[in-house]
């Protein structure tokens, strides 16, 4: 920090070399008219344009040097060659569950095209057996503009019938950048801060997992106290657009990573993943079980042929004097070339066919009503809602599809969407409307052809709905965001972000329900209670001891006026959320055997990694009028292991929403009970 600091002071001496900020906007002026040149020698090739240059190992393809306005090499020169900039992924024969990571490195290299204005270059593998490598046809590519501060990357990853099954864990491209030049990280307008170096965790102390360590002796000792973790990091996939890096130099240098288009990462707009952490490491990840698990592992069978372009990425750099004293002002201009590269999506300019141009895309358009038929008597405009197209399955199986393509897009208060740049196939509608349970997909499959723009009409989504609300609990919202968030452990130092965060985003949370409720469970009484501040954002464990940890069993007390003995009621339950349990409910009776169990459900991990949200799960519960009783009522919420393996802090459920319904109203047509059966 100190060095930062006389940073600034020497920079108020020195002249903005070769460039002016206009409007807040950084301008590059020197070199901006060079022609791309390719210098190919040895193991190594070369392309530059004057404002930036990057080298590759060949045939590999792995990035060793980045400079930028003739800058030193931005990344970590101590990692070897191949391990500073590289694609790779996880994998794992079908008969193992150990997983091993493929740098997927090329055995020959191509010019693909080159002229003064453009240079796009190929590394490509091919696989036969025998092989220890993950059975994947390569081509990585490489293109550099004339004119442009930065650089593209993306890949073509196919695998052909008949290979051997296997999966994929995870999927990535990552930079590792010069520990000694850049300190400052930013993920997001709020998420912006000096971060501690990577010799900081070698000497903190390991907290409850490996990611995660308390740093005690900090380079700089503002950082002491605080806690280091990847995952306080993580971000929507809707959101993580750009995020980086600034170094220390004279003239600031930001290091980003663009995404313009989520439609090649797995999961859907809100699946969480990484972006960057201390080291300093700066990802883009396009395949991973983070806040999913393994539901979402790309898996092959022997018969299945594939083939998918992840990217384009734009590795963008930019650099301001004025950044000494405010680093932001790179940020924010790494915002403006964000909005640029999604303007200019899907790219011209590529010479793969198969990256598909805007002409040989489609686009759909559409209404989506909502018609909760105890709310409104008329369908309702679904505004703001979640709507996208995703290869066919059951309704919400977007969230753990994982070999196609999906692409988003909101309503607007109307209900009105498009959605445009679709690759041409054959999709199913889904959506989801915050303030409303339950999955929406469309009837009918969805075919895209190229040039093509498809509109559908009477866009009904008949939300679960069985019976008048008897009482709620949240916002049906696919988070728990909006429960009781504890503070976290006073020897936990709280970092100072200029902007406040969202709170859940705190190390160890989850032994604060101990703290809280250290011998009794929770009690959450319907009319006197607030969800807000008396429901805990997790249903956890209870710590009995520095390793033991207890099943927990919240109730629900409410009062009836009447009961209707001979009709159903219906409880609705959302999880937004669940880890390695099996959620057992109960009506009026704690010890009896379940009237409605999960089952074992959830490797989400969203808890431990300080998410609050996973996998959206909805239960539609049938309650005999028998289990219930005129005056007060208990529903018991009931953690329960598997086969009485021994229960840790992670074990949890993330509740999204809470509904009890009266008997089905003789109003409420029979087409309406059918579907929320």
């Amino acid at each position: 920090m100190m060095l930062w600091v006389g940073m600034v002071l020497l920079s108020l001496f020195l002249p903005i070399h070769s460039q002016t900020v206009n409007r807040g906007m950084v301008v590059d002026l020197a070199s901006q008219d060079e022609r791309v040149t390719l210098v190919e020698g040895g193991n190594h090739v070369e392309m530059s344009n004057g404002i930036v240059s990057i080298t590759l190992t060949s045939p590999g393809g792995s990035i060793t040097n980045i400079t930028y306005q003739g800058s030193d090499n931005l990344l970590q020169t101590q990692d070897k060659e191949t391990d500073r900039g590289h694609w790779d992924v996880v994998w794992n024969e079908a008969s193992s569950s150990i997983g091993k990571t493929d740098n997927l490195e090329g055995t020959d290299y191509k010019v693909i095209s080159q002229s003064e204005n453009q240079i796009e270059i190929s590394f490509t593998r091919t696989w036969s057996p025998p092989s220890s490598l993950a059975p994947l046809n390569i081509d990585k590519r490489y293109v550099m503009l004339r004119g442009s501060p930065g650089f593209y990357t993306y890949a073509i990853l196919e695998r052909l019938e008949g290979w051997p099954s296997f999966l994929i864990q995870e999927g990535r491209i990552v930079f590792k950048l010069q520990e000694n030049k850049f300190h400052y990280m930013a993920i997001s307008d709020e998420r912006q801060r000096f971060m501690p170096m990577y010799e900081d965790r070698k000497s903190g102390e390991p907290l409850a997992y490996k990611e995660a360590v308390l740093l005690k002796n900090a380079t700089n000792p503002e950082f002491n106290g605080e806690v280091d973790d990847k995952y306080l990091y993580s971000g929507d996939n809707s959101d993580n657009t750009v995020h980086g890096w600034v170094s220390n130099d004279k003239v600031p240098i930001g290091f980003w990573m663009i995404t313009p288009s989520n439609e090649f990462r797995t999961g859907g707009p809100i699946k969480q993943d990484l972006t960057s952490h201390t080291g300093p490491i700066l990802l883009s990840m396009f395949i991973s079980r983070h806040y999913i698990g393994t539901d979402i592992d790309v898996k092959f069978e022997t018969q299945d042929n594939w083939k998918k372009v992840i990217g384009p990425n734009f590795i963008y750099l930019n650099s301001n004097a004025s950044a000494l004293a405010d680093p932001s002002i790179l940020w924010n201009d790494a915002k403006l070339r964000l909005q640029k590269e999604e303007a200019d999506w899907p790219y011209n300019f590529l010479h793969s066919n198969e990256y598909l141009k805007s002409d040989q895309r489609g686009s759909i358009t559409g209404q989506l009503l909502v018609h909760d038929r105890l709310v409104s008597e008329q369908p309702m405009p679904a505004g703001s809602a979640y709507v996208g197209l995703a290869p066919p399955g059951a309704a919400g199986s977007w969230q753990i599809e994982n070999k196609g393509y999906q692409f988003w897009t909101r309503t607007n208060e109307e209900g009105n969407f498009e959605i445009k740049n679709v690759i041409p196939g054959t999709y199913n509608l889904f959506g989801w409307v915050s303030g409303v349970v339950g999955d929406f997909k469309h009837v009918s499959d969805i075919a895209i052809n190229p040039g093509s723009s498809v509109k559908v009409e009477n866009l009904v989504f008949d939300p679960p709905r069985n019976g008048p609300t008897l009482w709620e609990i949240g916002i049906p919202d696919r988070s728990a965001v909006e429960f009781f968030i504890p503070d976290p452990n006073p020897k936990f130092k709280l970092h100072p972000y200029k902007l406040s965060i969202q709170k859940f985003r705190q190390y160890g949370l989850w032994d604060r329900y101990t703290d809280l409720y250290p011998k009794n469970d929770l009690v959450f009484t319907i009319g006197t209670s607030n969800y807000k501040t008396d429901w805990f954002f997790a249903h956890v464990t209870r710590k009995m001891g520095e390793t033991e940890y207890a099943p927990t069993t919240w109730q629900i007390v409410f009062n009836l006026n009447t009961v209707d003995k001979q009709a159903n009621y219906t409880l609705q339950l959302s999880l937004a959320s669940a880890t390695a349990l099996d959620l057992q409910v109960r009506f009026n009776d704690q010890i009896s055997p379940p009237h409605f169990e999960t089952g074992f459900i959830g490797r989400d991990n969203a808890l431990a990694r300080h998410g609050i949200r996973g996998l959206y799960r909805f239960y539609n519960i049938p309650v005999q009028g028998l289990k219930l009783v005129v005056g007060e009522n208990k529903l018991f919420l009931t953690q329960a292991n598997r086969n009485g393996s021994k229960l840790g802090p992670f074990n949890s459920i993330m509740y999204d929403y809470i509904r009890l319904e009266g008997p089905t109203p003789i109003n409420v047509g029979v087409a309406q009970q059918k579907q929320n059966m």
